[in-house]
């Protein structure tokens, strides 16, 4: 008999006792009772009659058939699946009390304290204390192991009835008694987890017998558990048994423990994978949200880049520039980040998404990372130049205020000239006059025509003026076309009357000879120099610009201007001052940066040390960087007041206030990608198993062909590495690698596509295969699955994804809201579309 046994039971050697000293001290006096010791008879013999028929033998009077120990041994090797010492084969009473001690010392083996159960006892066929011995077996072998919820034996068995009904109407399993008495909790165990073997939905709660005999008969039949009880058992008792219903509950329970542990690994898996999709999902709708504002703030800022409108004085032009100024410093920063935000983040998904074997997330038409480098492009091209636009405009403003300035004093001082000279040139004070004082008045109009030709330079000089102060878009320019147009009007009337006042002169100097000819000519060689005289007044009036200390020096040279040129003097110093303040601060910050864009190069291609070391030096080199931001700051505010005295050139330095917010935000956006890069490498390295050691072989070998030493092999390069490492490439095995590191066709492959590819083959991850496999499993083998079942067996989150994304089963003969969840699986890996 000893070679039959085929059962193989784990059992925890550290099992404390406590548990069954309670269990064997439970309601001691029950067995008194008539009805629970029928119960138990019953129920325990058919128990052991479970097991002992593995080994092709049974029991009829659970109380003879185990006093001489030999069944009893039996019983406890097929249940452990251990040897049990050799039996004593002789019939002698001490034989008997033999075999029964060894069964017993056994089962104390197995940590349980046997309480006023004796070997004799046994062997005289105690019915009372041979039914206590087995029900300590039955607690030990079949109930103690179960647990569910960090709950165990019989609280554990309860939570497990509890759970698998809940969703039953009608059934509340609050004990081991009279919460079966009507049946329909067994048909609940049942139903939940063969649904194909009864109708729950026609069950009645007031046919207690024909749902136990349902019941009982479909346990026997179909679920391999022996009838223990005879319904008539249950209903005629008030309080049906406790141990014997336990005993019954849990053959239903370890019937169903290994369907259950497949639909449950099962379950687990999909809610894994349901889990990492979630994820996946919530990441994939944070980029699509972000790329939606980072583009909208782009859509609505570039146009006010791109927006050339000039004001029409230097004081709206400044207000322009210092809201530039505030775009610069305050608005466009924390886009910056954002920005970076942003593609670290779509970098992490597709790493996550490759970990996990799933498709690459593709955004929304408009919204790939590329589009928005390229808005963001447009961006700062638009930028660059609406700076640049300002600062010409600024300089077109100083020049057109000046001109401006230049053309008033210049119309005043020659309208001034030509206040009278019309009334003059027209009176005919000639008529009366004598011959001498005709020659005086001619030889005065001759001085008169001098000094009115020296005016013609003046006139042509207010209508260039005029002329530039139209072509530099002043915007006051109507006004000063108009007096433009009014001196040139007036001086030719002037001159048209200046010559009919000669012809009227000449006609009376022929009549009057006698003019004194002295007069004329003292009149004649006093004209220039008064001319001269005005001009010379005119120039020490005029407006001057200049833009360094030797212009003043040159201007320095005329006394009466000293004054004006001392103020000017004193500008260029401050301005000379403004430009070394801002040298020497921007000839310290340039360097900085470039020395951190190297560390930050250095660290992230070193072979030595573990990632995690990496990840520390960057995070040090990113507190660095983060405190030094005062200094940009304060280089700000310097070049802000460079920009208000108009100064646009510094011989001190190279670096421009451009130049080094080019390069701080590049520093920026280097570090939070070198950091991101490394974290990525870590995820990859923990999903995939890479050892630290291989992870340095990969970044030996990548280094080695990354000929440019900017963090990306070339095509070439790529093969080459390849090659070295032992691959056989063909042009189209190479054309397939390639499709899988370099999807966009941009010819270069990152450091983390190289790991990627390096780890994708090896990769122990979900395939759509596994995740159809277990959908099968919790679908009872149909191909397709129902939503009840899908709330049944998942959890609510995971049951209403599945719900809401499931196309309808197309396939013939299932019923009715039928789910196809082959297509749901494939469709997560993304071999077809939902």
């Amino acid at each position: 008999m000893m070679t039959q046994v085929e059962t193989t039971v784990h059992y925890d050697n550290g099992y404390e006792d406590e548990y069954m000293i309670q269990e064997e001290e439970w309601d001691r006096d029950m067995l008194l009772d008539p009805a629970w010791e029928q119960q138990q008879r019953k129920t325990f013999t058919a128990w052991c009659n479970s097991h002992l028929r593995k080994a092709g033998v049974q029991i009829e009077n659970i109380e003879e058939d185990f006093r001489n120990g030999l069944k009893l041994m039996l019983l406890l090797e097929v249940i452990s699946g251990e040897r049990l010492p050799k039996p004593d084969r002789g019939k002698m009473r001490f034989h008997k009390i033999a075999n029964v001690n060894k069964a017993l010392d056994f089962i104390t083996s197995k940590g349980v304290k046997l309480v006023s159960i004796g070997a004799e006892e046994i062997v005289d066929g105690n019915v009372k204390m041979t039914l206590g011995m087995i029900w300590t077996i039955i607690l030990r072998f079949a109930i103690q192991d179960i647990s569910v919820e960090e709950t165990s034996a019989k609280e554990g068995l309860l939570l497990w009835c509890q759970r698998k009904t809940a969703p039953y109407r009608n059934v509340n399993v609050q004990n081991f008694h009279v919460s079966w008495k009507d049946g329909l909790a067994f048909c609940a165990l049942i139903h939940r987890h063969r649904p194909d073997l009864l109708d729950y939905s026609k069950l009645n709660k007031d046919d207690p017998l024909g749902n136990l005999n349902l019941a009982f008969d479909i346990a026997e039949k179909h679920l391999d558990i022996p009838k223990m009880l005879d319904a008539e058992d249950i209903i005629n008792t008030p309080k049906p048994d406790e141990r014997a219903i336990m005993t019954y509950v849990s053959c239903f329970y370890h019937a169903f423990a290994g369907a259950e542990q497949v639909a449950e690994t099962a379950a687990n898996r999909i809610c894994k994978v349901l889990g990492v999709n979630q994820e996946n999902e919530k990441l994939m709708e944070e980029y699509e949200r972000l790329a939606s504002e980072l583009l909208e703030w782009i859509r609505r800022t570039t146009p006010w880049l791109e927006n050339r409108t000039p004001e029409k004085t230097m004081a709206e032009m400044q207000r322009k520039l210092e809201d530039f100024r505030d775009y610069r410093r305050q608005h466009k920063p924390p886009k910056v980040q954002e920005k970076c935000q942003l593609e670290i983040n779509f970098n992490t998904l597709q790493t996550k998404l490759r970990i996990s074997n799933r498709p690459a997330f593709m955004p929304s038409e408009g919204k790939m990372v590329s589009d928005i480098a390229s808005a963001w492009q447009g961006l700062e091209q638009a930028e660059k130049g609406y700076e640049e636009w300002l600062l010409t405009e600024i300089r077109r403003l100083e020049r057109v205020d000046h001109l401006a300035e230049k053309f008033r004093q210049k119309a005043t001082n020659h309208e001034n000239w030509a206040s009278g000279k019309e009334l003059f040139l027209s009176q005919k004070d000639y008529e009366t006059a004598t011959l001498t004082e005709i020659r005086a008045l001619l030889r005065k109009h001759e001085a008169f025509e001098s000094d009115l030709a020296a005016h013609q330079d003046r006139v042509e000089q207010i209508a260039a003026i005029a002329q530039e102060l139209n072509e530099l878009d002043y915007h006051d320019v109507a006004a000063v076309n108009q007096r433009c147009q009014s001196i040139c009007d007036l001086w030719d009337k002037l001159g048209t009357l200046t010559q009919k006042r000669r012809e009227a002169l000449e006609r009376t100097e022929k009549l009057l000879e006698t003019i004194d000819q002295l007069f004329l000519e003292f009149a004649k060689r006093s004209a220039p120099f008064n001319n001269w005289m005005e001009g010379a007044m005119e120039d020490l009036q005029d407006m001057f610009i200049v833009h360094t200390i030797e212009e003043v020096q040159v201007k320095k040279l005329v006394p009466q201007r000293d004054s004006a040129l001392q103020e000017e003097m004193a500008r260029q110093h401050a301005n000379e001052r403004l430009r070394r303040q801002f040298a020497a601060q921007a000839n310290l910050i340039g360097p900085w940066i470039q020395t951190r864009m190297e560390e930050i190069g250095r660290c992230s291609l070193e072979i030595g040390g573990t990632l995690e070391d990496q990840m520390t030096q960057l995070k040090q080199i990113e507190h660095v960087i983060v405190a030094y931001k005062p200094n940009i700051d304060k280089l700000e505010g310097d070049h802000q007041l460079i920009q208000e005295s108009l100064v646009f050139d510094n011989k001190h330095t190279n670096y421009t206030m451009e130049h080094i917010r080019v390069g701080w935000e590049l520093l920026l956006t280097t570090i939070a990608r070198t950091i991101n890069e490394i974290e990525t490498q870590i995820l990859t390295r923990d999903a995939k198993g890479i050892s630290q050691q291989q992870m340095n072989e990969f970044r030996s070998s990548f280094n080695h062909f990354d000929r440019k030493k900017n963090g990306a092999m070339e095509t070439d390069d790529f093969r080459a590495c390849l090659i070295s490492m032992g691959y056989d490439l063909g042009e189209v095995e190479f054309a397939r690698i390639m499709m899988l590191v370099d999807s966009n066709a941009t010819g270069i492959v990152s450091f983390q596509s190289f790991i990627d590819f390096m780890t994708r083959e090896t990769a122990d991850t979900d395939t759509a295969e596994q995740v159809v496999a277990s959908f099968r499993i919790l679908a009872a083998d149909k191909p397709y699955i129902l939503v009840e079942e899908l709330r049944r067996e998942l959890p609510p989150e995971q049951a209403e994804y599945c719900i809401m994304r499931m196309p309808p089963y197309a396939g013939h003969g299932a019923p009715p809201g039928a789910l196809d969840y082959t297509a749901f699986s494939t469709a997560l890996y993304g071999e077809s579309d939902l």
